[in-house]
């Protein structure tokens, strides 16, 4: 799950709401009738639809403070360095995630709505005494996150069918045993066109890139700077009002991890962890917050990409907690 940050703002905001007046606007909003998407591709406009009631879990599952006041306890103010046992937790967490986040590729097909992915997501993760980190969390009313086609972040499962020709972003974050483990990836839905393949495959491989040069006494910033320059030269935009974060005992913390070039300061160390996280669209990357102050879409309608890790920088280098593999032939 992506932290939304101002952009060129260097103080940090651990809250999933704000963005740029420069390159986002509130709600409401309406696509123009006549809108046209040919450009991008083959594809449907995506808006949201009836959300069904919050989901329980059961007794015996350890929850996070939120699950019934909605506000996270405090983070840490700077970025945590992690004892072997806080590791140990994280590799845990970070390893059911990816379970259940690779299981999806045997639910996700043509007619499947993403309300239904959802409940099995949060069945597969209740069932194993975990707890789905975004329920609940400052209100958001669902356990997973899917964003389709133009929706940009945090999308709220609903009872929209998967259409033939959809991307989605399914976001998983599960909190087992006092740890919070986060990765996302993309779904391609029945026959997806080639310009949307491309953008897929193209976020996960900036994805790739960053996490490659994460070490001890990196600056962050040659996260984001990595990840424009490739975007760049793949003639896709970064959206810039969403950003990685330290993860651990809490959901959201520090650091901030942009994703677009930037000079800001801050270096790795070992024993940090973070989620590295970038969307890219196909177009312009000024977004628009809906009504229910979580979905993202983008204003010129096009598609949008994410690929998410949590990683751990170590002595040597950087281990992906949430690692491979990415059952991902059809791009």
């Amino acid at each position: 799950v992506a932290m939304n940050l101002v952009r060129f703002v260097t103080v940090t905001v651990i809250v999933l709401l704000f963005c740029s007046s420069l390159s986002c606007k509130r709600s409401p909003f309406k696509y123009n009738k006549r809108f046209s998407l040919r450009k991008f591709g083959n594809y449907n406009l995506v808006m949201p639809t009836r959300v069904s009631p919050m989901r329980q879990v059961d007794k015996g599952v350890l929850t996070p403070s939120y699950y019934k006041t909605r506000l996270p306890l405090p983070s840490p103010s700077e970025p945590e360095i992690k004892t072997q046992e806080q590791i140990d937790g994280m590799r845990r967490s970070c390893k059911l995630a990816r379970e259940v986040l690779d299981s999806l590729h045997t639910v996700v097909k043509v007619g499947v709505t993403t309300d239904e992915l959802d409940v099995y997501v949060h069945n597969w993760v209740t069932s194993r005494g975990a707890y789905p980190s975004p329920l609940n969390y400052r209100g958001f009313p669902k356990s997973i996150c899917t964003s389709v086609n133009n929706v940009v972040c945090h999308g709220i499962p609903d009872d929209r069918p998967l259409h033939d020709g959809d991307v989605v972003n399914i976001d998983i974050t599960v909190y087992y045993k006092g740890y919070h483990g986060d990765c996302s990836a993309m779904f391609l839905v029945g026959d997806v066109d080639d310009k949307g393949k491309h953008l897929v495959r193209v976020t996960l491989q900036s994805l790739d890139l960053a996490v490659s040069i994460c070490r001890p006494g990196q600056q962050f910033s040659q996260i984001g700077n990595t990840i424009e320059k490739f975007a760049k030269a793949n003639n896709v935009s970064v959206v810039p009002n969403y950003a990685g974060h330290g993860i651990g005992s809490y959901f959201h913390g520090p650091p901030d991890i942009n994703h677009y070039a930037n000079s800001l300061s801050g270096k790795m160390a070992a024993g940090m962890t973070f989620t590295i996280e970038p969307i890219l669209s196909q177009g312009s990357p000024r977004m628009v917050i809906l009504d229910d102050q979580w979905t993202s879409v983008t204003v010129d309608g096009s598609r949008t990409a994410q690929w998410e890790h949590t990683v751990l920088v170590t002595p040597s280098g950087v281990e992906v907690l949430t690692g491979p593999p990415y059952v991902f032939p059809q791009a």
